[in-house]
């Protein structure tokens, strides 16, 4: 079992992609365009090593691609294939069109889960269809408890937004025998996450044997975990081994925090 420890991910460490906008098919980057808030039509952040990017990490445990993505107006990842993949996508801000080659198309809000089980394959499109409004999400892909599994697709829809100071299990293992995730992967890992109000805190115990990888979505957050402390501004992340009390906190006065947790086997 590996020792407890707490890594820090800045964002200056994270490989930043803006691929030329023919790639997924979408016309040239128009020029003062209303409600772009960047001049490419995608701004990616890697967490892991994945297209152009092989200078960090493979993979955390099962969790084998982890990009924060920024999607302009009326732009998105045309229709393209997976296979043999979990695929978990959190929207931060703006709505996600999900359409795919099982029949299922469904728009998703701020605080709003989706997954797809790859499998044998599949093919699938994600698209910010608001012409004036940015689109940011998390999307992760984890490796399957088998290969060969038949495609599916799920979500959990947040109207009223992301749970608030409270953590939304919204991610969990179909073999684990817990009932509360919104929805289950084909994998050993969980996914939670909660908007903190400013002045307000929240903790997580983890367990020995697992580890949490954290992500500061929105604004700041001050972390401790194993006697270490952390200040995690927008884009951050930690990699805390357990058995750690994971403590998150808000500055008072702030604009509060955003925080997504995958936990998963050491």
């Amino acid at each position: 079992m590996a020792a407890p420890s707490v890594i820090h991910v800045p964002d200056s460490s994270l490989f930043v992609s803006e691929p030329p906008p023919q790639w997924f098919g979408n016309d040239p980057n128009p020029r003062n365009a209303p409600g772009w808030t960047n001049g490419n039509w995608l701004k990616s952040r890697f967490h892991t090593n994945f297209a152009e990017h092989t200078g960090g990490r493979n993979n955390i445990g099962v969790l084998r691609v982890c990009n924060d993505d920024l999607v302009q107006p009326s732009r998105g990842f045309g229709t393209h294939p997976h296979r043999d993949a979990e695929i978990a996508t959190y929207i931060v801000q703006g709505r996600l069109t999900h359409a795919d080659s099982m029949g299922t198309k469904e728009t998703l809000g701020p605080g709003s889960i989706q997954f797809m089980t790859a499998g044998t394959g599949v093919q699938h499109s994600e698209f910010n269809e608001s012409a004036t409004e940015p689109l940011r999400f998390i999307q992760m892909w984890y490796t399957p408890r088998q290969r060969g599994l038949p495609p599916n697709y799920g979500s959990y829809s947040a109207p009223a937004g992301p749970s608030v100071d409270s953590w939304r299990h919204l991610v969990g293992d179909v073999a684990g025998k817990d009932s509360s995730p919104d929805v289950r992967i084909n994998t050993d890992a969980n996914i939670y996450a909660s908007r903190i109000t400013a002045g307000a805190s929240l903790r997580m115990d983890l367990r020995g044997g697992r580890q949490a990888y954290i992500l500061s979505l929105e604004h700041d957050v001050s972390m401790s975990a194993s006697a270490k402390e952390l200040h995690l501004e927008q884009h951050d992340a930690a990699l805390v081994t357990g058995p750690s009390a994971l403590e998150f906190a808000a500055p008072a006065g702030g604009k509060g925090g955003h925080v997504l947790v995958i936990e998963m086997s050491a």
